[in-house]
């Protein structure tokens, strides 16, 4: 139990021991103070006690602290001590009494702390002691529920025996059928090994025979290899021989075709020389025609302007003067 809870269940008591409201009130704020070490308030003693208005609270508080007070002053009354000595006799003896209520306030809460701790393990060792029961109880359960497992797979094995001894019985049963048919397998066995045998002699000496006849077909047939082996032999020669012409034929042939390509290229070569010297005569002789159809052009411009000049010589020269003859500026421009 928190210490929440613990002041909740004491105010409760003391709710059913106090009808007063401010007696009420009186007592809560000493056991908050002196049980608890909490420093009572006007709002938490409301909210513990929530009773009357939230003057109450603070009256109460107010004559708590006052009773306090009066408790906590100590007088000391002696005819013969000094004022002073008395006021600091009285501090010392104030502040002795306030030492030793700190200090059982400190025991008090150690103590309280113990029993929290010693709560708190209780309930820990409830809760183990639980998670133990519990624990035991699905133990038990499962071991219920194995044992009616195990009682099942009993029965079943049972009823699986009993199965068991029908398949045996009626496996003996097959089984003395098994042994009376392998007795008539048996001796029909016999007769067909009777059988087997002659039919393995009568093999074996048509085997022989035909050994025999194999022997005299293998010797004939070594007899054709061996001839087969000399006509072979004589036909590679005759085809090492035809090998031999053909290769000196091949000779003969590339030899005469290497004479026909050198002859073929020596022409080529002076048809292609031929050639350049007829396209080289044929670009001169077209060079030639060329300035000779320019030089004749020249002439033709030459003597129009001849004519030209001529013409207008004439028109331009007084008429006693004697006119040159037009032939002879052309010829002179044609000499030129």
């Amino acid at each position: 139990m928190s210490t929440e809870n613990e002041i909740l269940a004491e105010v409760e008591a003391l709710k059913a021991r106090f009808s007063d409201t401010k007696a009420l009130y009186r007592e809560v704020c000493a056991l908050l103070f002196f049980r608890y070490g909490i420093t009572p308030t006007t709002n938490k003693l409301y909210q513990y006690v929530r009773k009357g208005t939230m003057g109450t609270p603070a009256e109460a508080l107010a004559k708590f602290w006052d009773e306090l007070r009066v408790k906590a002053r100590v007088e000391i009354d002696h005819p013969d001590l000094p004022p002073e000595i008395k006021t600091v006799a009285a501090e010392a003896i104030a502040a002795i009494w306030q030492q030793a209520t700190a200090a059982a306030r400190s025991d008090l809460a150690a103590i309280r702390l113990e029993l929290q701790a010693d709560q708190e393990r209780s309930r820990e060792q409830e809760a183990q002691a639980q998670a133990a029961a519990e624990q035991l109880r699905g133990e038990l359960e499962l071991a219920r529920h194995a044992l009616q497992q195990v009682q099942l797979e009993l029965e079943a094995e049972r009823l699986a025996h009993a199965g068991a001894q029908a398949r045996l019985q009626q496996a003996q049963e097959q089984l003395e059928q098994g042994h009376a048919q392998q007795q008539r397998l048996q001796e029909g066995f016999s007769a067909d090994l009777a059988k087997a045998r002659e039919a393995v002699d009568t093999a074996q000496e048509r085997a022989a025979a035909a050994e025999r006849r194999a022997l005299l077909e293998i010797e004939q047939e070594r007899q054709a290899r061996a001839k087969a082996d000399k006509a072979s032999e004589a036909l590679r020669s005759q085809l090492s021989q035809a090998e031999s012409r053909e290769r000196q034929a091949s000779l003969e042939h590339t030899e005469a075709f290497t004479r026909l390509t050198g002859q073929l290229q020596a022409a080529e070569a002076g048809h292609q020389a031929e050639q350049a010297s007829r396209v080289l005569l044929e670009q001169q002789v077209r060079a030639l025609h060329d300035q000779l159809a320019a030089s004749r052009q020249e002439a033709t411009q030459y003597r129009t302007e001849a004519v030209t000049v001529h013409g207008l010589l004439e028109r331009l020269a007084p008429p006693t003067a004697p006119a040159p003859a037009p032939t002879k500026p052309a010829r002179k421009r044609t000499a030129k």
